[in-house]
């Protein structure tokens, strides 16, 4: 008896395991003239920074996922908002808080947009972010014209508002500001999805469709409302990327989603629905961006490192099917 509880534990508690296993590994090979550069506390910081737009976006996926969905197009949509956020500030003159505003707008439209196109004709989910991407893709191409909009910030034409560039900010010198509306947007759908009705109906959803229909649960509504969510995070991501780099880009997140997917799937959500924690999430999005970073530090080809999470998905979802046997 003792034995079987210890294995489903340890099967419960495995991503954090890997975690750890990790942060020791990395601690171990990534010393340099004697010095321990993995935790050095600007290269530790550096970690959260880079994790910080993955894991915004991962904890839209994270309840799409959950409830048996998927959104294949919020890499696009940060290519698009990056886009639509540049050009409404250097373009058209708009200041920090409009920018913000009408960006989360451009998420919520598209979100919209998959939402609709899901619960009122009856599409599969896959299908049309599937298309959504290419449409998004597109479209942020036509804005900008093919080219990315450069970021020069001060006041004037053509200039963007100095307050943008807080986004890519570090608090005395270290800490990234990314890294904190990353922790805060995850506490707060933390504890919507732990504490809230329209949390526990996105489980019931996932879990069981039908049952939930019958429960007098408002499906396409909360289905609708989610994918709105999810894109409206990546919009916010995408802000956070285009103050990172300084320019909003037509071809910028691209692969994000899988980067997404898989922090959601290492962190224990399931790809069948009903099951996922935003704190798994947080656990899957440290593990891509430890595995980033240590590989990174090592001089390893980045072509390798999108085979190493091809690999840590299949990995994530054997384990998740192991569980439920």
């Amino acid at each position: 008896m003792k034995t079987d509880q210890t294995k489903v534990l340890i099967k419960k508690m495995q991503s954090v395991i890997a975690l750890i296993l990790i942060f020791i590994v990395a601690s171990v090979i990534c010393v340099q003239d004697g010095k321990n550069v993995f935790l050095d506390a600007r290269n530790l910081m550096n970690v959260l920074r880079a994790v910080s737009e993955n894991g915004i976006i991962a904890i839209g996926m994270t309840m799409i996922l959950i409830l048996g969905d998927i959104d294949l197009s919020v890499g696009s949509v940060v290519g698009l908002v990056s886009t639509g956020c540049a050009a409404l500030m250097v373009w058209n003159g708009l200041g920090f808080v409009p920018a913000v505003l009408a960006s989360l707008l451009i998420g919520a439209a598209f979100g919209f947009f998959n939402g609709i196109c899901v619960t009122k004709l009856k599409l599969q989910a896959f299908i049309v972010t599937l298309a959504s991407m290419n449409i998004a893709r597109g479209l942020a191409r036509f804005w900008a014209n093919g080219v990315g909009i450069p970021l020069t910030y001060g006041k004037g034409e053509g200039l963007a508002p100095p307050q943008f560039e807080v986004l890519q900010m570090r608090i005395k010198g270290l800490i990234p500001v990314p890294a904190i509306i990353f922790l805060v947007l995850l506490l707060i759908f933390h504890f919507i999805m732990t504490r809230t009705r329209f949390g526990r109906q996105i489980y019931a959803i996932g879990g069981n469709r039908q049952a939930s229909y019958l429960a007098g649960i408002n499906v396409d509504r909360i289905k609708l409302f989610t994918f709105m969510l999810c894109s409206m995070l990546a919009s916010a991501a995408a802000m956070i990327h285009a103050a990172q780099i300084s320019q909003g880009g037509p071809n910028e997140g691209s692969g994000y989603e899988l980067n997404a997917v898989a922090a959601c799937a290492i962190g224990g959500t399931s790809l069948a629905g009903g099951k996922g924690t935003m704190l798994g999430t947080l656990i899957g999005a440290l593990i891509l961006g430890m595995l980033d970073n240590v590989l990174g530090l090592k001089g390893v080809n980045s072509n390798l490192q999108l085979m190493v999470k091809g690999f840590l998905i299949i990995i994530a979802v054997f384990m998740q099917a192991e569980r439920k046997e």
